[in-house]
This record gives structure tokens, sequence and C-alpha cells, in this order.
């Protein structure tokens, strides 16, 4: 059963040397799903099958070996901790700490060779995450945010995470995944909100929040998202300064409808357009 406890209230119940213990338990996940993952990309001898028998959803042997990578450490290091993953489901634990798991976020991408999947990794007390890393193993970035941290490492060094402040709907960059985003309601909404932005670009998975994070982009807006798509790219959005919510303005840690604004004006002026939405 989720405990369902904010996450402010959680965190700051937590000892330091416990946000620490968690924080290197992240890092270490991520640092284990990456040789995985590397290993597969853009080998000729890679193939996907499909989980949907009306659709595509694929997965890899390098989506499996992946999140088997991160369960073993957290077996290792935090054996009494639950775990939701994508490829195999929860395990439940009795810490009231849950492991949030997406080995790949963004097969689709992954199998096309393009270098905009990622590894997901969240920690959340049954509700909110409450620390996340956006991990990018073939361009070598890493985001992280939570714990009053905020940042990313990567090709051009460390840095701080902040998003755009100060951006008008107007002057906004649109990020979604896929042109269809959902239902076709859903889609109308999507495309009725595309008109009043500057620019809007497709494809990226995971990696489009993470530029809202470090203030490249300042709006990802998708549907049909499930826990492990978002918990992650949440926590870092929000460390940034982001705002994070479903289509009605809700939390958004369960998935659904999700926008991701860099700043509180942006998000409640992309909302006003994607709530009227049934």
């Amino acid at each position: 059963m989720a405990l369902n406890i904010p996450a402010g209230f959680f965190v700051q119940a937590l000892s330091n040397e416990l946000k620490s213990e968690l924080v290197s338990v992240a890092h270490a996940l991520a640092d284990a799903a990456r040789p995985v993952t590397l290993r597969h990309f853009r080998q000729s001898a890679l193939t996907a099958e499909n989980k949907l028998a009306d659709g595509f959803d694929p997965v890899t042997i390098a989506d499996r070996g992946s999140e088997r990578a991160m369960r073993e450490i957290l077996a290792a290091r935090r054996p009494d901790d639950g775990i939701l993953g994508e490829e195999f489901g929860t395990s439940q634990g009795s810490s009231g700490l849950t492991w949030v798991l997406d080995p790949i976020d963004g097969t689709r991408g992954y199998i096309s060779g393009t270098p905009t999947w990622g590894v997901l990794v969240a920690v959340n007390a049954g509700g909110a995450p409450i620390y996340g890393i956006i991990d990018q193993p073939y361009v070598g970035e890493r985001f992280e945010g939570g714990f009053g941290v905020h940042s990313m490492v990567g090709p051009l060094g460390r840095r701080e995470l902040a998003t755009r402040r100060s951006v008008d709907l107007g002057d906004a960059i649109l990020f979604s995944t896929f042109p269809e985003v959902g239902t076709g309601a859903e889609e109308a909404a999507f495309a009725a909100l595309s008109k009043h932005v500057r620019l809007t670009r497709y494809g990226m998975d995971c990696y489009g929040y993470a530029l809202v994070a470090v203030g490249q982009v300042d709006l990802v807006v998708e549907a049909g998202l499930l826990a492990y798509d978002v918990q992650a790219p949440i926590a870092v959005v929000t460390a940034a300064g982001g705002v994070v919510t479903d289509w009605q303005g809700r939390p958004a840690h369960n998935g659904g409808r999700i926008i991701a604004a860099g700043s509180a004006e942006l998000h409640a002026q992309a909302l006003e357009i994607l709530s009227k939405v049934a």
C-alpha cells in the first residue's frame, strides 16, 4: 500500500546520512546500467521484441539487462526498499522507500540509434519522488535533482541546473515524444497549445525533460505515461525550479497526462489550454 507521504515532509525526516546513502546508491544504479546499455547500442545484431499485441512497444536485451544490473545492486545495498521497474514489475519493500527504474526510457530511439534515450532512476516514499537521475550513457551526461541538489555533469563539465523562468508562452520551445501525443482529444489539445508557442519539436523521450531542467527547453507535454516514465524527470525538473503536474494541475507521479514547465507562470499559461480536455 502506498504511504503517500508528501515528498517535502519525508525529506525533512531523513537523516543526512541516509540522504547521502540514497544518492550514492542512485549513482551506483546509473553507473551499473551504463555499460549494459552501451554494449548493445548501435550494434547491428540488436533485435527488439514487441510487448504489445496491438501497437509497438519494443523491449531489448539491453532493457532487461540494465534493469537486472540495477536490481542486483539494490538487493545488496538496499534490500528492504521496494522496487518498481518497467521490465520486471514491483517488488514490495518494508522501509517505506521505493526505487522507480526505467532501464531504457526511449527504446524506440535506442533501437534507431539516436542518443536521446536515457536511464531513469528515482526513489520515493510512496508518492512523489524525493530524488532522481536522468542518465544519457552515450553522450555521457547525467542530470540529478533532489535533497537540495540540482546539477548535471557531461562532456562540458559540471554545472548547476536552472530552468528558464521569464519565458512567455509565445516565445516558448515545446517538446513531446510523439506527434500523436495520445487520444484524439489529447492530440487536439496539444495541437492547440502548439499554435501558441514559438517552436515545437518531437522525439526526445526523457532527454526533453533534462533540457527543461538545464534551461534549453521550456515545456514538455505528453500523455499516456507511467510512473517509471516520469518520476526521475519530476525530481530533476522540480529541483531545477520547474513545475510538473498532470493536465489538470494535479500531482503527476503516477503518470498519465504530463506537463513539465520551466516556471509556474508558463505552466499556468499552458495549463489553461490543456485543462479543457475531459
